[in-house]
């Protein structure tokens, strides 16, 4: 069977001490058939500079004003020619040299439309700090607060031409909304790689001060009463707590 094309999209912004990291790791990959697509909002430090030294291991290279991360995912999605689609964001890197191939071998040799798997969270030293382990997706999980770690999310481009892409009106969860549309709403064939596939740099967009936290579950709420949750304020309040036990 011939080898299926992994679009992997990388959106940047003022980056400059981890996106190299992140490029590196996408170009250990032992997988050969990556379409990677780079997209940056203008970075105004020496992003784009770095960016360029690995030209040669980019498809696509774009640099201009966006309105976030999520249209720089929506831009870089209307790019890609790959059968699958995933992301790798600009402080995150691959955890070892072989996801992107047991990625494909899934894809290839099953029904799957979507797949996901388990994250660390590092520091600026990498040095891990929280474990986001995970499981096999089962109906009405999405009810209790359960989630995919989105930087471990890929599906088939397909399913972004029938149900949509990002939301930018659901704000920072934007990714969490269209889990939930694909994986809840249409009930797509997912997969559970049972393996750390990323590293995460601590940071996220919704994670960075209480004001910041209550806007991201208002954004939850409605991301969740779009996409049919049965019991939506028991899966707000169920989501964090889910997160207790990533601590060790």
């Amino acid at each position: 069977m011939q080898d299926i094309r992994v679009s992997l999209i990388t959106v940047t912004y003022n980056a400059e001490s981890t996106i190299e990291r992140c490029i590196r790791s996408v170009i250990a990959q032992n997988y050969q058939n990556i379409e990677y697509i780079v997209i940056d909002g203008a970075s105004t430090d020496s992003t784009l500079q770095i960016i360029n030294r690995y030209a040669q291991n980019i498809k696509i290279i774009i640099s201009e004003p966006d309105k976030g991360m999520y249209d720089a995912l929506n831009k870089g999605i209307k790019l890609a020619t790959g059968d699958i689609v995933g992301i790798l964001n600009a402080d995150d890197y691959f955890a070892s040299d072989d996801i992107l191939t047991d990625v494909a071998t899934v894809f290839m040799h099953s029904n799957t439309d979507v797949l996901y798997g388990n994250l660390d969270f590092v520091d600026v030293n990498e040095t891990i700090i929280r474990k986001w382990r995970t499981r096999a997706y089962k109906r009405g999980n999405f009810d209790w607060g359960w989630m995919p770690a989105h930087p471990t999310f890929y599906c088939r481009k397909s399913l972004f031409n029938s149900f949509g892409v990002y939301s930018l009106e659901h704000g920072t969860a934007a990714d969490y909304e269209l889990m939930l549309r694909f994986m809840h709403k249409t009930e797509v064939n997912a997969y559970f790689l049972d393996k750390v596939m990323v590293k995460m740099q601590c940071g996220g967009m919704s994670n960075k001060n209480p004001v910041s936290r209550i806007k991201a579950w208002r954004f939850d709420l409605k991301a969740m009463r779009k996409n049919g949750i049965k019991f939506p304020l028991i899966a707000l309040i169920m989501k964090p707590l889910r997160k207790m036990g990533q601590h060790f």
